[in-house]
């Protein structure tokens, strides 16, 4: 005979799981609060011009009705 299902909260799961391999629960926590800062990291750079780099290595030539050039940064 089969033993019953037993249904489990998610709390009884990380329960035991930080009983049992508290390491890679760690480790899995940490992963994903570095992706969310990583992700919005990426959001802020991209949001506010990021790579508006004073020095390229090859020139670009923008007409005066880019709107880029509205961006350059003249320090």
């Amino acid at each position: 005979m089969a033993a019953p299902a037993t249904s489990r909260t998610i709390g009884q799961l990380l329960k035991q799981g930080w009983n049992e391999i508290p390491e890679i629960l760690a480790s899995t926590g940490l992963a994903v609060v570095g992706i969310a800062m990583g992700t919005i990291g990426c959001y802020n750079y991209v949001k506010s011009d990021g790579d508006n780099r004073r020095y390229k290595n090859i020139y670009v030539i923008m007409r005066p009705d880019d709107p880029r050039v509205e961006k350059i940064r003249k320090n």
